[in-house]
């Protein structure tokens, strides 16, 4: 047997330079007009726009975002497509040159209400979400907190806070916690807590399940 490592490949979470502060940042991915929080990773090939990545978020590779707003703790893990653009099904073509004319030449603007209909269409996700390999999530969705979606999902319509959905369309599987342990959880809000506090709590985090945590760290109990 013969041990081969071929070919460039960073990644801030084998050693690659390490996370912190400042985005990390593939020199591959495409960013425009996007903010991005403290501890963020967007990995090789990613193309963001016109997007909010929210802190400890990180895109694995080969990620495609458009007008979304990501929360903090996101993970979306490779091939994932958010909000591919729709196009203008009610008229006689759906070919891009009737609002992308300057392109074809055409000697008229650009069709604005168009880009405009399509910015309306906003996807929001909430913090904690799991976005399995190969999902798309079209226009307009929204996934509530704790939400997971599993792996070449198709999600069509909302995603309900701590939910798992897969399948084409996307349905849901079950609830990761009880209504109890959301309502805890969100009273913990472990989201907003500084790096020292989750550091200090990281034994926590690694042997408690969800409800055990909750019932630790719960300021009503």
């Amino acid at each position: 047997m013969t041990l081969i490592n071929q070919g460039e490949y960073q990644d801030p979470w084998r050693g690659d330079g390490e996370m912190g502060e400042a985005p990390w940042l593939h020199p591959t991915a495409i960013i425009r007009n996007t903010e991005v929080g403290a501890w963020t990773a967007i990995g090789p090939r990613c193309e963001v726009f016109d997007s909010v990545i929210g802190d400890w978020t990180y895109l694995v590779k080969d990620n495609q975002l458009f007008n979304a707003e990501i929360g903090k703790f996101g993970n979306i893990a490779s091939n994932v497509r958010i909000n591919p653009t729709n196009h203008p099904f009610w008229r006689a073509t759906l070919h891009h040159f009737t609002y992308r004319s300057r392109s074809h030449r055409m000697g008229v603007e650009d069709d604005a209400e168009i880009f405009e209909w399509r910015r309306e269409h906003r996807v929001t996700i909430g913090h904690d979400v799991w976005i399995g390999h190969g999902a798309i999530l079209l226009p307009g969705v929204s996934v509530g907190l704790g939400g997971a979606i599993g792996a070449g999902a198709v999600v069509t319509k909302d995603v309900a806070p701590y939910t798992i959905v897969a399948g084409n369309p996307a349905r849901p599987i079950r609830r990761r916690v009880t209504e109890e342990v959301e309502a805890a959880l969100r009273r913990i809000a472990w989201w907003d807590w500084p790096h020292d506090r989750l550091t200090a709590a990281l034994p926590d985090f690694r042997a408690l399940d969800a409800a055990g945590f909750a019932a630790r760290h719960d300021p009503d109990r």
